[in-house]
C-alpha cells in the first residue's frame, strides 16, 4: 500500500485504560500479549509518527453509557464487558468520573489524542464501525486507505478492518500495534487474528515499517 498524508489516515481502535493500563480491567487476559509485543510504545510511536509527518489521525473509542446495559442479549466477550464495567461513561452527555476511568485515553496517549486535530469518532458499541461515524469521517477527509491498529486484535482491530475493507478502503495493519486476549478455554485472540490479517488485510507490517512508510 503506497502511504501518503493525502489519501492515508492512521485509525486506532481503544487506545483506552481498560485494555492497556495494568490496572485495566481485562489486563489479566491481555497484559502478557500487551506486554511482549510492546503495545503500548508501538501506539505511542505511530501517534508521534503520524503527527509528524503531517497524517491525519483517527481514534474509534468503545464507550457503555447506563443505557446499554439494558440490552436484551449479547456474545460471549460483549456480555462479559457489560458485566465487568468495561469502557463504562456515566452518560452521553457527561465526562462526570471519565478523567482517569478504564474509559479513559491511556495517559500516555492524551496529548496525541486531545490536541484539537485527532478525529474521534463517536462511539462503537460491539466490535465494528458499522455502529459509529468512522467511515464518514474518513471519506469527509477524502481518505481512501487506513494504517490500522489498536486493542484488541481479533475482536475491534479485526471488525474493523474488515468493515472498512468492505467499504472500500485499502487498510493495512500493523500488527505489533495491537494485542490479544489469551483464555485457557478460548484461545489465543493474538493468533488467531494474525492469521485473518494475512488472508485479509491489504498489507501487514511492522510498527517500525509503518512509521518509515510515514517519514517517506
Amino acid at each position: 500500500m503506497d502511504v501518503q498524508a493525502q489519501d492515508t489516515a492512521l485509525v486506532v481502535t481503544d487506545p483506552q485504560n481498560d485494555f492497556l493500563s495494568e490496572q485495566g480491567v481485562v489486563w489479566g487476559l491481555v497484559g502478557d500479549s500487551v506486554t511482549e509485543n510492546k503495545t503500548v510504545e508501538h501506539i505511542e510511536a505511530l501517534f508521534k509518527a503520524a503527527k509528524d509527518a503531517g497524517f491525519d489521525v483517527f481514534v474509534s473509542p468503545h464507550y457503555y453509557f447506563p443505557t446499554d446495559h439494558g440490552w436484551k442479549f449479547g456474545g460471549t466477550v460483549e456480555a462479559m464487558m457489560h458485566d465487568i464495567g468495561m469502557f463504562d461513561r456515566s452518560g452521553a452527555l457527561s465526562l462526570d468520573g471519565f478523567e482517569g476511568s478504564g474509559a479513559d485515553w491511556l495517559p500516555l496517549y492524551t496529548k496525541y489524542i486531545n490536541d484539537g486535530k485527532t478525529i474521534v469518532a463517536s462511539p462503537h458499541k460491539v466490535y465494528g464501525p458499522e455502529s459509529n461515524d468512522l467511515v464518514l469521517q474518513l471519506r469527509k477527509r477524502g481518505k481512501s486507505k487506513v494504517l490500522l491498529a489498536g486493542m484488541s486484535a481479533n475482536l475491534c482491530v479485526e471488525a474493523h478492518m474488515r468493515e472498512l475493507l468492505e467499504q472500500g478502503f485499502e487498510v493495512t495493519v500493523v500488527k505489533d500495534a495491537t494485542a490479544g486476549a489469551r483464555h485457557p478455554e478460548l484461545g489465543d485472540g493474538y493468533q488467531a487474528a494474525l492469521t485473518n490479517f494475512g488472508f485479509l488485510a491489504n498489507g501487514v507490517v511492522t510498527t517500525d515499517e509503518a512509521v518509515k512508510s510515514m517519514r517517506g
